[in-house]
């Protein structure tokens, strides 16, 4: 369908002309003689462009396109006058004008100026069309906050109570894997500033030289790669949310001078000499318990006390043991979707080990175990036989291999699993439970694999933890993570090599 145009001018020769014109450049065309016609047709029929005369015989054209745009009833206007004065020029210009074309009106100058509006215009609209589209995605996305019980239901009502309030520094605290990310998107996405970017940073996984420059910005020069000012993240999320996660990594220094920010709303890049104001929201995350971190001197009282103005807790999935069931038909159902599956469901045995373990790694590791049986499970219910060896034993409660328990381990099936015997060997002076091959045989790169995953689950996924329970170095770690497939290549970090 061809783009509508609208012709507003008292002289009807003019109109005429300019009819001509814009028919034979293939455009719908309507006339009005008076700006309060053009305005009324404009209003009924929706123009994707409107040629307007300045001097009208009942009003003024700039008045008409200062109506036009109040109203939203024309992508785009071009005004047209025979006597062009700067004054004009810069009204029409500054309330919402496309161009300005003068009389006599060259043809070829209009015909690019009505081509160029209107490619103008429909890349706004496609614009404005990808960015609602995509702010309804992020919103969705903390629809992820799945949960029945009581204790979620009372949370996501403060949740919505604390969106729509103006505090400007929230807390929320809870073990690793308890969904603190999803809360801090739907305390923005139910705000005021959902229109304003969400920004998300991990203050753990930026080395503390750089995180300064990373939430404050810089000024060109400010150090030796300083080749060019930049914005810090509460310049870029002015109007919007800033998520602090993991904010008890944060240095001493980096802690007195966040706090600054947050009493007086005005940051300093690095290097400058100017204060700017900004007007942002920061949520703040941790999986640590700061109150025992301020009784350490390892975070600043006052720094706490400010962030924990409105202060959340997100119970782990073990307190909360009617939420595992909806959330395993959610995963469900969303790996249906992404792996082109049409799994109905679980067996009965597998939803008594899903309730039976107690998820140190809460609702994380939930998602990662249905994950896995998805990708490996060929039937329409998922078994126990795909579920990981810690949600899968028998001794998943406990700590894996713990001396206190004399836990044995054999392998079933090529896969490494704990048979029932109290039965511990002493190596280099510790106790270590013995192995046992099955028959068949194994698999030694299996059982390694098993053993890797059964330290990050054991560990809540962390690495440097997890390093320790196999007594490797953290690299080599990596390393093993990346070849079983536990971890993305892009989630390396660089110079991480093979270790010899």
């Amino acid at each position: 369908m061809s783009e509508k145009v609208l012709i507003v001018d008292d002289e009807r020769l003019v109109r005429w002309s300019l009819r001509q014109k814009c028919e034979e450049w293939g455009y719908q065309v309507t006339e009005a003689e008076t700006g309060a016609d053009g305005l009324r047709l404009a209003r009924n029929e929706s123009p994707d462009l409107v040629l307007l005369d300045v001097r009208l015989t009942d009003m003024n054209g700039l008045e008409v396109l200062q109506r036009l745009k109040q109203a939203g009833d024309a992508r785009a206007v071009i005004m047209i006058t025979a006597d062009p004065q700067l004054e004009d020029v810069k009204q029409a210009l500054k309330q919402g004008a496309y161009d300005f074309i003068g009389k006599p009106v060259d043809y070829d100058e209009l015909r690019v100026a009505v081509k160029n509006a209107l490619e103008a215009t429909l890349l706004r609209s496609e614009n404005e069309r990808l960015k609602k589209e995509v702010l309804q995605r992020r919103r969705a996305a903390y629809h992820d906050v799945v949960g029945e019980s009581q204790k979620m239901k009372d949370l996501m009502s403060f949740v919505n109570k604390v969106a729509s309030s103006e505090a400007t520094t929230i807390l929320i605290q809870g073990e690793s894997g308890t969904g603190k990310d999803l809360i801090s998107r739907a305390i923005h996405f139910e705000s005021r500033r959902k229109d304003k970017p969400l920004i998300v940073i991990n203050c753990s996984a930026i080395p503390e030289t750089l995180m300064e420059a990373e939430l404050f910005g810089h000024e060109k020069g400010a150090f030796t790669d300083a080749k060019a000012m930049k914005k810090g993240l509460f310049e870029q999320a002015d109007g919007g949310t800033l998520f602090l996660d993991e904010i008890g990594e944060l240095s001493g220094l980096l802690q007195a001078k966040l706090l600054r920010v947050l009493e007086e709303q005005v940051i300093r890049r690095v290097g400058g000499v100017k204060d700017q104001e900004v007007d942002v929201r920061v949520i703040a995350a941790s999986n640590r318990d700061l109150e025992r971190a301020v009784r350490e001197g390892q975070f600043r009282q006052d720094l706490y006390y400010r962030l924990a103005i409105i202060s959340l807790f997100l119970p782990p999935l073990r307190d909360r043991r009617e939420d595992i069931l909806p959330l395993v038909h959610f995963f469900i159902e969303r790996y249906n979707k992404r792996f082109r599956k049409s799994v109905r469901g679980i067996t009965p045995e597998t939803r008594d080990l899903l309730l039976r373990y107690e998820w140190p790694g809460n609702v994380r590791e939930l998602k990662n175990a249905i994950e896995r049986a998805m990708i490996l499970e060929d039937d329409d219910l998922l078994r126990p036989l795909y579920l990981p060896f810690s949600v899968g034993s028998p001794l998943s409660s406990l700590t894996a291999f713990e001396v206190s328990s004399g836990g044995n381990v054999a392998a079933t099936n090529g896969v490494v699993a704990p048979v029932a015997a109290h039965d511990v060997q002493v190596v280099n002076g510790k106790n270590v439970p013995r192995l046992s091959i099955p028959e068949g045989g194994t698999s030694l790169e299996e059982i390694e694999r098993t053993m890797v995953e059964l330290a990050m689950n054991q560990a809540n996924r962390n690495q440097t933890q997890a390093a320790k329970l196999l007594d490797i170095s953290r690299d080599a770690l990596r390393y093993k993570l990346k070849k079983f497939g536990f971890m993305h290549s892009d989630e390396d970090e660089p110079g991480t090599t093979p270790p010899a």
